[in-house]
């Protein structure tokens, strides 16, 4: 099917497609539909905002204090439009208060550009007027409201506990005691400067994030999203467990870009769930590799969901730095998942799809080549020194040349010739109906980052007020006395804390502001240690108790989400193992000598063979207890560092894969003993 095929053509009266009718706010026997007119107001407010971010990355951004609040402003009106005050669901009517809270949004966040440019807002640094004070008050209370909306309660809980913090500190216990500050110095710190409110983590929403979910947006809408999971299925939909590989591959791309496990797992699970379950996985294991696939996503460079982009913010390494770093460990969390669920078919004897029922992966490569073309100069522009916006610009542009059929470029060279108004007509509209599409589903999947960020600067704000960061930094040396693993198992913890409930740009900027500094202190290298604690903070979408992925996934598998979490933490339990390993050995993240990166690569992957063997109990054969114990602790051994421990772990692997080579050679009967 070409894209064009895929892409039909947009109606703006239907742009509110996924908006649920829940929570009407009018007494009756079925929702008020929404507006026309707000429909319109919606998207125009969308477009305007999308279109500024695509201009400004090709032409250049404004200063700080100019381009976050815009940012911030457009995007905080559109939650107030597009979602209920009490369910944070997509409404079907907009009341009148939150036309109000839209429209006050404006001056609120804006009066920062405002007064820097005309009213001396520079001058009064350190000495705000009523005024400063007024609007930043305003301000912050209509941001914790958007998170809420676009969140939860846990991300702005935890923002106002830091305020409560910063402004009772004397009131706090031993270490934790501080001077404490003023309503009108937090206000001030939180607004009126670069360290809050429009801190880092909003500056990267506003400049990386915003243009890469563009990105992602228009090679949905223009079809080349659904051409890659073609590929994908067409590659793996005949091997055993191919749908869940397809799943897998599926779910990486797509999280990469959009940087939420939760609307991952709700978008490509919508259509992976139900076909792992046709062809003979059970509902819970279906969910498991969704929502595992979908978490890992984060992981996954070039886009890491914008971790790259924050990371390299908040610890001057270069992106492309990072994300060569990352590039070892992605590859062997998604190994173990693919390898686990490769290994799960086949001890369940579950095969592939027919050819017949597949897509024909010659004639999508062949019809669809060009389709690389983005990708490939995208990932050549980061890893060459060009600035991140700059190849989201190209990309985004290339994917809009890239997407135009011939046919239709013919269509439309004959409609000029022969002065076919209505042809070229129709043609030019279509095209913009797309462009339009694309730039409202893009800013739409940019709310919950903006408003997450937004909020997640208060917090480092809060931080770097008062120095908790050091605070926590010397409680988690004292109760660690001082040892590395102690102190890393105390730093997971906190991380997947800090993390549940949270979406993956503010997980990590909340961690990274109070664990990274802890390991450093400790004398882990800054990259692993952020590397570190993003892990964990990204891991906690399926961590139980607040386990948001697997509740998506659950949910569509109608299967028991505490049980989709055991399969899911089996499935990704490299990605808890990972960390440790590049802290202790920073080969795996492609630090130090060749020969030392290329022998702990290659002992690495063997150890996820083991470990994906002994979680599942199948390697050439089902595995026995005792076998499954040799395997996982084998691969253990050779995932972290260490030639004392690597020879011995590859014996026992190795004498495992021959016993069952024997069996099956001789095709004996096999003691499996009991699972």
């Amino acid at each position: 099917m070409s894209v064009e095929d895929k892409t039909p053509e947009i109606n703006l009266a239907d742009s509110n497609k996924e908006s649920a009718t829940t929570g009407s706010h009018w007494s009756g026997t079925a929702p008020r539909p929404i507006k026309e007119k707000t429909k319109l107001t919606a998207v125009f407010l969308a477009v305007v905002i999308g279109s500024y971010h695509l201009i400004t990355a090709g032409t250049g951004i404004p200063t700080a204090l100019i381009n976050r609040p815009i940012h911030l402003a457009f995007l905080g009106s559109l939650v107030f439009i597009w979602y209920e005050s009490h369910t944070g669901e997509p409404k079907s009517y907009v009341p009148w208060y939150d036309w109000l809270l839209a429209t006050l949004t404006f001056p609120a966040v804006l009066y920062v550009s405002w007064a820097l440019s005309y009213n001396n807002l520079a001058a009064r640094t350190g000495n705000p007027n009523s005024v400063d004070i007024l609007f930043g008050v305003v301000a912050l209370l209509l941001v914790f409201e958007i998170t809420r909306r676009m969140t939860g309660i846990i991300l702005p809980t935890l923002a106002a506990i830091f305020i409560v913090y910063a402004y009772t500190g004397p009131l706090w216990p031993m270490q934790l005691s501080h001077p404490g500050y003023s309503y009108e110095r937090i206000v001030s710190h939180l607004y009126l400067s670069t360290n809050g409110l429009f801190g880092i983590p909003l500056d990267v929403s506003a400049t990386y994030v915003v243009l890469f979910i563009l990105l992602g947006a228009f090679l949905e809408v223009t079809g080349i999203g659904d051409w890659f999971i073609d590929l994908a299925y067409s590659v793996t939909g005949k091997m055993s467990g191919g749908p869940a590989k397809t799943s897998v591959i599926a779910s990486s791309f797509m999280g990469s870009l959009n940087g939420s496990s939760v609307a991952n797992t709700a978008t490509t699970g919508a259509f992976t769930i139900p076909l792992m379950k046709r062809t003979g996985f059970k509902s819970r294991y279906a969910a498991a590799v969704e929502s595992a696939a979908s978490t890992g996503g984060q992981i996954l460079p070039p886009i890491m969901g914008a971790g790259a982009f924050i990371m390299a913010a908040f610890t001057g390494i270069s992106y492309s730095e990072i994300i060569i770093a990352a590039s070892i460990p992605a590859v062997l969390y998604f190994g173990c998942v693919l390898l686990s669920v490769h290994f799960r078919a086949k001890k369940e004897g579950l095969e592939g799809l027919p050819s017949s029922q597949l897509p024909d992966g010659k004639k999508l490569f062949k019809n669809g080549f060009h389709y690389l073309i983005p990708i490939v100069v995208l990932v050549y522009m980061l890893l060459t020194g060009w600035t991140a916006m700059t190849a989201g610009f190209v990309a985004i542009i290339l994917t809009m040349i890239v997407a135009v059929p011939l046919d239709a470029l013919k269509r439309f060279g004959t409609a000029l010739r022969r002065a076919d108004t209505e042809e070229t007509y129709r043609i030019l509209n279509s095209t913009v109906q797309k462009l339009i599409q694309a730039l409202d589903r893009g800013i739409r999947m940019t709310l919950i980052v903006a408003a997450a960020c937004a909020t997640a600067g208060i917090v480092v704000g809060i931080v770097t007020l008062t120095g908790l960061g050091l605070v926590f930094s010397s409680l988690v040396t004292s109760l660690s006395g001082g040892t590395l693993f102690i102190a890393l198992v105390i730093t997971m913890i906190a991380s997947v804390i800090m993390g549940m409930g949270l979406p993956a740009t503010a997980a990590y900027i909340v961690v990274a502001s109070l664990g990274a500094p802890a390991l450093i202190e400790l004398g882990v290298d800054t990259l692993p240690a952020h590397m570190f604690v993003f892990y964990f903070a990204i891991l906690s979408a399926i961590t139980p108790p607040v386990m948001l992925a697997v509740f998506t996934a659950s949910g569509i598998s109608e299967s028991d989400p505490w049980s989709v979490a055991i399969d899911a933490v089996g499935l990704a339990i490299v990605g808890f193992l990972i960390p440790f390993a590049f802290v202790y050995g920073n080969e795996l993240l492609l630090m130090g000598g060749t020969m030392t990166i290329l022998l702990g690569v290659l002992t690495a992957g063997i150890g996820v063979v083991a470990i994906s063997g002994g979680i599942e109990g199948y390697l050439l054969k089902k595995a026995t207890k005792i076998e499954r114990i040799i395997l996982f602790s084998c691969g253990l051994m050779l995932l972290m560092s260490g030639i004392e421990t690597d020879i011995p772990a590859l014996l026992g692997v190795i004498a495992v894969a021959a016993r069952h080579h024997s069996f099956e050679k001789t095709d004996t009967n096999y003691p499996i003993g009991n699972d």
